[in-house]
């Protein structure tokens, strides 16, 4: 039989992956059906996803629940038991429907092996009640395999005891923060080739990787609801491309990540507003949503949007054609994205969720290394500004910073008081192999930035009007930068002045999907 080079390239890798994947791979539980790398997200009103993976295929995967750890009396199951060609694992999806709000429940994955966990399910929309979620972005792996930057805790082991400076810091803060967003970067898998030790594994090594990392991760994915988007390092098995083509089907274009997250993650949640036009918005949006690249969901006083800044969009960076050569996605029709945020934005009430985040992942406004993301902010940076977003939240750049409210490269006269634009932070400084990056020349609209050490963020919804974003050292847990943004927040639905609506063909397919979803709920445009 005659192979062409690319097949021999991968036959290589696939026999290099069978030899050496049993001296590199996490050992494998006894019970197969024990459940790791565990994670639960808010799936709608009332709802909670829980992820796992097993080692081998569930005909029905099940969750037992309920309001006490002894009155598990509550189950649900599905059919979600899925892999792909180079995955060891199975990933699970089950979804757990009409919740009490705010509530502890506590619940059980049905194996011969599991324990009890517990969390506190979503707050209603609309719920004034204060409340912080942390923002994690660029965490890589770590563990007794070195593959982890020279800023670690010096410690010879991580599990179970979680001795990562921002994994650690996030499991002792757990009272401090009701969810997490994470918009990119996983794992640093891609990065194998970085460790000499892992060059004659081949792919095996990114497997690996991604399952140290998930493991780490589920203590405290397990327990607070962790909303991912994609960054760059979930693209494919190598961005150094020392080995070029040859990464096999099983490990290009986002796989993992679809099928780690794509099942547990919402679309759009139905309109909480009681205006039709609202509510036909956010139909519309629930049609044109793709998780886990672009979605939205809401928690108490805010509504969330999570975005793709890597595909799905013109020049898009790891999208067909893009400046990174990766040819993801894609992953909608054209403009679908653009389409879905605007229709997300626009429906959203201010009466109900006075409080509108952004979150993707490469930033288009930064001091330091790494380059800005333009098509991003072609792209993105009008819709944002006109349906009047509070804050923009971004990674990519390993380091910590805070911009004063920006638009078009011009800073908000009003500063935090009342800007119509919104304020960017980006918080990249969680740790990866890679290391941290410089701050770099301070520009105007910058007003902190750190790279000293491991970072994230926290954001506080106080009230309607004020929001707190503080930046964390994850070693010591010091607060590195405190800000106050205020917003009056006077009307019920945003739309500035000046910025007339696009006329594309993707908005007016929008317009259409709007309509429709006016009509079913019996409302007819004349």
């Amino acid at each position: 039989m005659l192979l062409l080079p690319g097949v021999i390239n991968v036959v290589l890798v696939l026999a290099s992956f069978c030899v050496a994947a049993s001296d590199i791979y996490p050992p494998q539980p006894l019970d197969l059906t024990t459940p790791v790398q565990q994670r639960i997200a808010i799936f709608g009103p009332n709802k909670i996803s829980v992820g796992w993976n097993t080692y081998q295929h569930l005909s029905r995967p099940c969750v037992q629940y309920g309001l006490a750890s002894d009155a598990l009396i509550q189950k649900a199951c599905s059919n979600a038991s899925e892999t792909y060609s180079t995955c060891r694992t199975w990933f699970n999806t089950v979804v757990m429907d009409g919740l009490t709000p705010a509530a502890t429940y506590y619940y059980k994955i049905v194996s011969t092996n599991s324990s009890i966990h517990h969390f506190v399910s979503p707050r209603e929309s609309g719920d004034a009640t204060p409340f912080a979620m942390d923002v994690v972005i660029d965490l890589g792996v770590y563990g007794t395999d070195g593959f982890t930057t020279s800023k670690r805790d010096a410690i010879p082991k991580i599990e179970p005891a979680l001795n990562h400076s921002t994994i650690g810091r996030l499991a002792d803060t757990t009272d401090d923060y009701e969810l997490i967003i994470h918009p990119g970067d996983f794992a640093y898998a891609d990065n194998w080739y970085d460790k000499h030790q892992n060059r004659h594994h081949g792919e095996a090594a990114y497997q690996s990787i991604l399952e140290q990392f998930y493991q780490q991760l589920a203590p405290i994915a397990g327990r607070k609801a962790y909303m991912a988007s994609p960054g760059n390092h979930e693209a494919t098995c190598d961005i150094t491309h020392h080995v070029r083509d040859d990464c096999p089907s099983g490990q290009t274009n986002f796989t993992d990540f679809m099928h780690r997250f794509g099942a547990t993650l919402p679309t759009a949640f139905p309109s909480s507003s009681s205006n039709a036009t609202a509510m036909a918005r956010s139909l519309a949006a629930q049609k044109l949503a793709r998780p886990p690249f672009w979605y939205s969901f809401e928690y108490g006083m805010a509504h969330i949007v999570m975005i793709d800044t890597e595909t799905d969009f013109p020049k898009a960076p790891d999208g067909i054609g893009g400046s990174t050569g990766d040819d993801g996605g894609p992953f909608g029709s054209p403009s679908q994205q653009t389409d879905f945020i605007e229709a997300d934005l626009a429906s959203v009430d201010r009466t109900v969720t006075p409080w509108l985040v952004v979150a993707g992942h490469r930033p288009w406004y930064k001091t330091g290394g790494g380059e800005a993301c333009r098509p991003c902010q072609k792209a993105f940076e009008p819709l944002l500004y006109r349906y009047g977003v509070d804050l923009a939240v971004f990674g990519h750049v390993h380091n910590s910073q805070r911009l004063v409210p920006i638009h078009n490269g011009t800073p908000d006269p009003n500063g935090m008081r009342d800007p119509k634009a919104p304020m960017y932070i980006v918080a990249g400084g969680a740790g990866n192999i890679e290391g941290l990056r410089p701050i770099g020349k301070n520009v105007s609209y910058n007003a902190f930035a750190y790279a000293d050490d491991f970072s994230f963020a926290k954001v506080s919804f106080k009230d309607r009007r004020h929001l707190q974003v503080d930046f964390i050292r994850s070693r010591t847990g010091e607060v590195l930068d405190t800000s106050v943004l205020y917003k009056e927040h006077a009307e019920q639905f945003t739309v500035l002045d000046g910025m007339p609506r696009s006329g594309s063909v993707g908005s007016r397919a929008m317009a259409r999907l709007e309509i429709v979803a006016l009509a079913a709920l019996g409302i007819v445009i004349l």
